[in-house]
């Protein structure tokens, strides 16, 4: 074997090792990072953990003691509320706005970015920001009045019956673009030659949209269930800066329980449990959907 083709099997070999090599370090902290802490959750749930990890060993106790709290119970019915109106109005509106958008509309490209530009903000400033709009003492309700608008009300943000619904406008203002987006890539996916035979055949835009069109957007309306039912399950920030769980436990979350438990009131295994609760839930929504994608692929 000659020197030159001992250098390019080198050569060779070291392309093939190079990316595996700068990815290494990578793909082991997420292994750590990631899955070990998983792992070690897991393990804390089974434990009579409190302010510090412990050993003891409890068994399903915390799990018993965790659907025996009420304020679990409340965590979950707000979830449900929460969960559900987001979803529906998400999709909704970000399906109404991706439609409108299709008719080539003037203006498209300008009305794109300002539909997408809450995506760009963080929970925590959407949060501060709808919580300064919704105080009645500085937001909505004082401007009406300084406007002269004297009876005009809107305490939500203060009434345990509807706090949290305040949550779920600023959830949807946030999110609702992106879900457009998403059908809007869908519609532009379409075969139009599909949908002139279909006018030629006499069909209404009703039943164009209603039997050919929403039937072709099924992979974009798991995609968007998918995506916001992620973000319901694990909304934490949002929550925070808009209501801090308030008043009262009016907008407890499973995320707020979690750390509520964990950190403050020194119930590490419950609050161990209530993640690991989380995570069967997301578990639960992903992998039908990774399994639909996978299959469809093959």
């Amino acid at each position: 074997m000659t020197a030159s083709s001992s250098t390019a099997d080198f050569r060779t070999r070291l392309q093939e090792w190079l990316p595996k090599i700068v990815l290494s370090p990578s793909v082991a902290a997420m292994f750590v990072f990631v899955y070990g802490f998983i792992i070690y959750t897991i393990y804390l749930s089974f434990t009579g953990s409190k302010m510090l990890p412990s050993h003891d060993w409890v068994g399903v106790g915390n799990y018993v003691k965790l659907w025996g709290l009420r304020a679990w119970w409340t965590a979950i019915i707000n979830l449900g509320i929460f969960a559900t109106l987001y979803i529906v109005i998400c999709t909704v509106i970000g399906l109404s706005l991706a439609i409108l958008l299709d008719q080539k509309i003037r203006g498209e490209g300008m009305l794109r970015p300002i539909y997408l530009y809450p995506m760009a903000l963080s929970f925590i400033v959407t949060g501060t920001a709808w919580k300064w709009i919704m105080d009645p003492g500085i937001g909505l309700e004082n401007t009406m009045h300084l406007w002269g608008w004297e009876s005009f009300e809107f305490g939500w943000i203060k009434d345990r019956n509807l706090a949290i619904y305040t949550v779920v406008i600023a959830a949807v203002w946030q999110t609702s673009g992106f879900v457009m987006s998403m059908f809007l890539a869908g519609l532009r996916g379409i075969d139009n030659e599909i949908l002139k035979a279909a006018q030629i055949d006499g069909a209404s835009n009703w039943n164009l949209y209603r039997r050919i069109v929403i039937p072709l957007l099924r992979p974009a309306f798991l995609s968007a269930f998918v995506i916001l039912a992620h973000l319901a399950v694990k909304s934490y920030d949002l929550i925070i800066a808009l209501t801090g769980g308030g008043p009262g436990r009016a907008t407890e979350l499973p995320a707020t329980f979690m750390y509520s438990y964990t950190f403050t009131r020194n119930s590490m295994g419950i609050g161990a449990a209530s993640a690991v609760i989380m995570l069967m839930t997301i578990a639960a929504i992903m992998t039908p959907y990774l399994y639909a994608e996978l299959k469809e692929k093959k």
